[in-house]
């Protein structure tokens, strides 16, 4: 570990970190709707954001309470409406990580790989901090990771400076850093119109995306922090449905995920069970081919009439 790298870096997993996320905004493009709260594959943009830093220690949203599916905790500038340097003091207050991520509400593509990526760029050198950059090369610091300590000083300087931070726009603070660029056009997208949201909605759809997107969506709303290999699910499913008949292939999956469960195992459980169903599904399939039954090879059926 170099003098750069925060404590609790450790290979293969981003250091201890927070997150806030602003989610307060007025929303004046969108003609004042609810913009975290819009859906984009079946997910509010706000729960989007929330599953892509769920490695945070502690996340705060900045906006007032609403349903989530990840528990975070509520935190509100004063006045509300103050603008995003202030709505960011208030979260920060509610931090203590020596890093902090610091995401806007609308962001349909981020993924905690981008965090991680932002993390790593952050820990790799002496900057103060890491944002996206767009796919016109433009800094995006409501997608980023930063130095707690270093925000935390550059917002009290223009508070003192300024009287206040209500209405300062983020490039006041930004100016003040020492950052990194981390060139990203698609999980720097956000959504201000809402032409952005049907430009969100049709990608997510599109071959390459919409299964990744699917099940991200799934094990949300159930409430499964699980990684699977579901190519093997896949596989499994065609060999109920070829070899048995179509309706085994959903009815199978399911079983299989009820037996991982009920052995209180992770993606090896369902691997496990996964690969004995695939079998079974095999067996079956060679009985059929063969036309064969459990009736030895020499055997022949009676069929004279019954003497009684």
């Amino acid at each position: 570990m170099t003098s750069n790298e925060p404590r609790g870096a450790t290979s293969g997993e981003p250091p201890a970190h927070d997150a806030v996320v602003l989610a307060g905004g007025g929303a004046r493009r969108l003609g004042g709707a609810d913009k975290p709260g819009v859906r984009v594959g079946g997910r509010a943009l706000l729960d989007r954001v929330l599953a892509a830093c769920a490695g945070a220690h502690t996340t705060v949203v900045v906006a007032d309470p609403r349903p989530t599916l990840r528990p975070v905790r509520w935190a509100r500038e004063d006045p509300p409406g103050a603008g995003p340097l202030s709505a960011l003091g208030a979260g920060l207050h509610h931090t203590s990580a020596d890093l902090v991520v610091v995401l806007s509400a609308d962001l349909p593509f981020l993924a905690p790989d981008t965090v991680r990526r932002l993390l790593a760029a952050l820990g790799s050198g002496g900057a103060e901090g890491a944002l996206l950059t767009d796919a016109d090369g433009r800094d995006q610091p409501l997608v980023a990771a930063y130095r707690t300590a270093a925000l935390r000083r550059e917002l009290t300087a223009l508070g003192d400076e300024q009287g206040g931070l209500t209405g300062l726009p983020l490039r006041r603070l930004t100016a003040g850093l020492d950052l990194t660029r981390v060139p990203d056009p698609v999980a720097s997208f956000d959504c201000d119109t809402w032409d952005d949201i049907a430009t969100a909605r049709a990608r997510i759809r599109e071959h390459g995306h919409v299964l990744d997107e699917w099940i991200s969506a799934v094990k949300d709303e159930l409430g499964i922090d699980l990684d699977v290999d579901t190519d093997v699910l896949l596989d499994l499913a065609r060999d109920a449905a070829h070899g048995v008949a179509r309706p085994a292939a959903p009815l199978t999956t399911f079983l299989v995920g009820y037996a991982a469960a009920r052995a209180q195992g992770g993606p090896e459980a369902v691997a496990e069970a996964a690969r004995k169903a695939a079998a079974l599904a095999l067996r079956w399939a060679d009985e059929s081919a063969d036309g064969r039954s459990d009736v030895a090879p020499d055997a022949t059926p009676d069929t004279r009439p019954d003497a009684g």
